[in-house]
């Protein structure tokens, strides 16, 4: 339970209300097959299935007793409750209640209910529960050819979603959190640094010294472990993060998505993948970084999962902020903006 005494739509759970007019991520696409599944975003679980290649979104709820659509299947074009049989087509509409027999007047209520929105990018799954206010999230690196690609399993964790946005956007830790991984070594004072917001989203650019302990160029004596390397941060609100890391000794860029799905107050979903320009189609070099990537996770994760409150202030007067926190600072503004905006429309 929190002690913020201020204004609570200033405190971002996990499952704040303004977050509903977002884009959210709620699985891989590849999780999505012609047999319903449940997978869950705010508190509401959904069902998610395709039918001859269309994606089907609703609530994982049937309107008549409200069991579980995911327990059903899916029979040519419509989707069949596993309770009583209801039949319900692609649109959500019941076009079949077996104990009224054929040819029945069906009740006009007996709709399914579906988010405002739905689409696929980047080979995430989005929905906005309510009108989301901002445009869907895109990821240029996963249209270029000369990428490839690599996904981390997902990870189930306690956390606050807008906690594990900041964490990721924060460079003032990496000395500290990641010394097993690249923080080896680094210089611990961050430099100046730009942000440039645009509507709800922003990118930031920042160079700094690091650890390239995956560079086989180390190893062969040919350039030393500490190399330069530039940061490209691009966030979308809420949830939907990106960071382009550009190698200026040993060449090559470093693409991280980071979605975090918030499942509910006390959980989050962390969905991620890399794209790399480097690695001249090797599947082993790609495996070997995304286990790289999953230590530097975990790293985090001892932190971020043990919070005591999973919430993250978004009053700028409630926590002490320096120069290293511009990114995480303007997370917090846009958020803050965010649910302004709802709540005055």
């Amino acid at each position: 339970m929190s002690n913020y005494s201020g204004d609570v739509s200033l405190v971002l759970t996990n499952v704040h209300p303004a977050m509903a007019h977002a884009w959210h991520p709620l699985c891989r696409s590849s999780e999505v097959t012609n047999s319903p599944q449940s997978f869950t975003l705010m508190d509401i679980p959904y069902v998610v299935y395709r039918q001859g290649g269309a994606l089907r979104v609703f609530v994982d709820q049937c309107p008549h007793r409200r069991a579980p659509l995911s327990l059903g299947s899916c029979e040519g074009a419509t989707l069949r409750c596993a309770y009583h049989g209801w039949v319900f087509d692609g649109d959500g509409t019941c076009v079949e209640i077996p104990s009224l027999g054929a040819g029945a007047t069906l009740p006009p209520r007996a709709r399914l209910s579906a988010p405002a929105a739905v689409a696929e990018s980047h080979g995430m799954v989005f929905i906005a529960p309510q009108a989301p206010r901002m445009p869907l999230p895109t990821l240029a690196a996963d249209r270029d050819p000369h990428f490839m690609r690599g996904d981390l399993e997902p990870i189930v964790t306690r956390a606050n979603a807008g906690l594990l946005a900041d964490n990721f956007l924060d460079m003032a830790h990496f000395a500290f959190i990641h010394a097993e991984t690249f923080g080896a070594g680094e210089a611990t004072m961050v430099g100046p640094y730009e942000v440039e917001r645009d509507g709800y989203a922003f990118e930031a650019v920042y160079e700094h010294d690091f650890a390239n302990r995956e560079d086989p160029g180390v190893a062969l004596g040919i350039r030393p472990l500490v190399q330069r390397r530039r940061l490209t941060y691009r966030y979308s609100a809420p949830y939907h993060l990106e960071l382009a890391l550009d190698f200026v000794e040993a060449g090559g860029t470093n693409v991280i998505g980071f979605f975090l799905v918030p499942r509910d107050n006390e959980t989050v979903v962390i969905y991620s993948s890399l794209w790399r320009n480097d690695l001249d189609g090797s599947l082993e070099r790609m495996a070997e970084a995304v286990d790289y990537e999953v230590a530097v996770v975990e790293e985090d994760l001892r932190v971020q999962s043990r919070y005591h409150r999973l919430e993250l202030p978004l009053d700028l007067t409630d926590e002490i902020h320096v120069k290293a926190d511009k990114t995480t600072i303007e997370l917090r503004r846009i958020l803050r903006d965010l649910i302004a905006d709802v709540e005055e429309s």
